[in-house]
């Protein structure tokens, strides 16, 4: 790994940190690239925190960066570098949490809302700032807000661009949750460690439930719960589920 992102590992959970402060963690290529990598190797561990260095999570595109982003570049840059960092999130088969620690704009701001669980300090902010530069929202932007907030939320926070606070953003059901910046730390420690502890098969099919659910029919989201419920209920993790019931103890999960 580069010198652009972090990686610590403890105890299943893969924490990667945004490491370009001095920009609040604009994204350039090459740190595209890292966070990518990064985000797979994470996939086989337990669960994954995402955080930025410094004051801010990511203030999305790197604009002093014009690599890849002349007039015919746009598309080829979103699609060969953008797409696979955001893919690495969706398709991890392990929790990821977006820790943010401030602001996250632009694509900074939707690469937090792809994660699966996004905790933000209450001074953070969520800005689509993409207007101001006459351009869409983007790294999966388009996709992700409106599922999250509604249409109306999601039109007036595209165009107007402003910003959001995490309070108005844990009220909307942009983000999980919102919570006092001196107790950031330790709140996201324990809900990693939860997740790291937890059912990662039962995780992983839950995510890809949750995931489709919005691309189909009722009858076909009860046929793929059906499918993935018989999985998991052949697991380990299930049985020794039902027997930590039966004993009145904490189960010990194994991801098997």
């Amino acid at each position: 790994m580069g010198d652009l992102v972090t990686v610590e590992v403890e105890g299943g959970i893969h924490r990667i940190t945004l490491n370009r402060p001095g920009v609040m963690n604009a994204l350039n290529r090459d740190l595209r690239r890292e966070l990518t990598a990064a985000l797979l190797a994470g996939h086989a561990a337990r669960v994954i925190v995402l955080t930025g260095a410094g004051r801010g999570f990511c203030s999305g595109q790197d604009l002093s960066d014009a690599t890849g982003l002349d007039e015919a570049g746009f598309e080829r840059t979103l699609n060969e570098e953008y797409v696979p960092m955001i893919r690495a999130i969706t398709e991890a088969p392990v929790p990821v949490i977006a820790a943010v620690n401030g602001v996250a704009a632009g694509a900074g701001a939707n690469l937090a809302l792809a994660c699966d669980l996004v905790i933000a300090t209450e001074s953070a902010v969520f800005l689509q700032a993409f207007t101001r530069i006459g351009l869409i929202p983007d790294a999966g932007g388009t996709s992700f807000l409106p599922r999250r907030v509604g249409l109306q939320r999601a039109m007036g926070a595209a165009l107007l661009a402003e910003p959001v606070s995490a309070r108005q953003a844990a009220d909307w059901g942009m983000i999980w949750e919102a919570v006092p910046d001196d107790q950031f730390a330790s709140v996201v420690a324990a809900r990693a460690a939860k997740l790291a502890a937890g059912p990662t098969g039962a995780y992983a099919a839950l995510k890809q439930a949750l995931r489709g659910a919005f691309d189909q029919p009722l009858e076909a989201q009860l046929a793929v719960e059906a499918r993935l419920q018989g999985g998991c209920g052949q697991s380990e993790d299930f049985r020794e589920g039902v027997a930590a019931f039966l004993e009145k103890r904490s189960p010990r999960f194994t991801g098997r």
